[in-house]
């Protein structure tokens, strides 16, 4: 059955399709039976090792991921030589390798889409995923998952379906999490620097995300965050795709407690010891908020947001996700309680 999916941020999207794909493949050698396309090489990677940890006793399912940045040469010789059931990637280089015919995608089964939304408002992005899809056989399955579907997007999911099952596990008043707590600060963006140096070190936190809104400023304030000795890192467009995925792991890893990030990670990226996310630059959407505060108080888990307002803008997105979210977002007090956004 085809299906549209909307859940909380942290929820287990991500296993769902992962376990029902498993589920439900046959696989047949040299054959590609089901096809994972997302947003950004970091998910994909991450999507990919889900599939590989969901699948370590099923020894004849084998899964890959492609994705720009790396030599195509690479996956041409993959897809030749050790042929995988599962593949995983970002569109652009899966159409590369689908038009030169390195992948064949007639025996596709199941066409899923994660952060789907991110993926069709693009029109770019939205063009590429339609000719992939034109490759894959029209009698398929396709699963399509966000925590934010609009209104207006939902019409362009179901193009690409027949019937589908519509499951939106929360209305949009209900999709910040409940073991979230959410503060704003109003200063001006001079007071930025010093107000972070102090939050980083008044709060207790396992690993802290810092979403800033360029990559200029996430290379600038990973430097002077790593000259004041805090341990810190960033990941942002403007690295080489190794060395983003190198950082993206050692992150994971817990190697490093601070990551300074473009909107890069504030999507799907699901790091398990994240409590905190400062919002340093405010993002420019309600749904880009709840993304990346996302990241934190994941699967129902405590965490804290705390945002930056600096602008009169910067209060029409907050006032945006009150009404939108029915969320009260109060001021940062002087004292807040450890209890509440650290895990006991």
């Amino acid at each position: 059955m085809d299906v549209i999916c909307q859940a909380k941020s942290g929820m287990g999207k991500t296993a769902v399709f992962v376990l029902s794909t498993l589920q439900q493949i046959e696989p047949v050698a040299g054959q590609v039976a089901a096809l994972v396309l997302c947003h950004t090489r970091e998910l994909a990677y991450q999507i990919c090792h889900e599939f590989e940890r969901f699948s370590t006793y099923l020894s004849d399912v084998k899964v890959a991921v492609f994705y720009g940045g790396v030599n195509i040469k690479n996956h041409k010789e993959l897809l030749k030589n050790e042929c995988p059931h599962i593949v995983v990637g970002t569109p652009g280089r899966i159409l590369a390798l689908a038009r030169e015919k390195d992948l064949a995608l007639k025996n596709v089964r199941h066409f899923i889409l994660d952060e789907c939304d991110k993926m069709l408002e693009s029109l770019d992005m939205r063009r590429d995923v339609q000719e992939i899809f034109k490759m894959t056989p029209h009698d398929k399955q396709v699963m399509m998952f966000s925590a934010t579907l609009s209104k207006e997007i939902r019409p362009v999911c179901k193009k690409f379906m027949q019937d589908p099952m519509e499951i939106y596990v929360d209305d949009e008043a209900k999709l910040t999490l409940h073991g979230l707590v959410q503060h704003y600060i109003k200063l001006t963006e001079l007071e930025k620097n010093r107000k972070l140096n102090d939050l980083l070190d008044a709060l207790d936190f396992n690993q802290v995300v810092i979403f800033v809104k360029s990559v200029n400023r996430a290379a600038e304030l990973n430097k002077l965050l790593v000259e004041c000795n805090f341990p810190s890192i960033c990941i942002h467009s403007g690295m080489t795709q190794e060395e983003r995925l190198t950082r993206y792991k050692g992150f994971k890893e817990g190697h490093k407690r601070i990551l300074v990030a473009t909107d890069l990670v504030g999507r799907g990226i699901d790091i398990e010891r994240v409590n905190i996310v400062i919002n340093y630059d405010m993002p420019e959407s309600a749904d880009t908020y709840l993304h990346r505060v996302g990241r934190a108080g994941r699967f129902g888990t405590k965490g804290l947001a705390i945002t930056f307002v600096s602008s009169a803008s910067d209060s029409d997105v907050l006032n945006q996700v009150q009404e939108r979210f029915e969320v009260d977002i109060k001021e940062l007090p002087e004292q807040i309680d450890t209890s509440t956004y650290m895990p006991s």
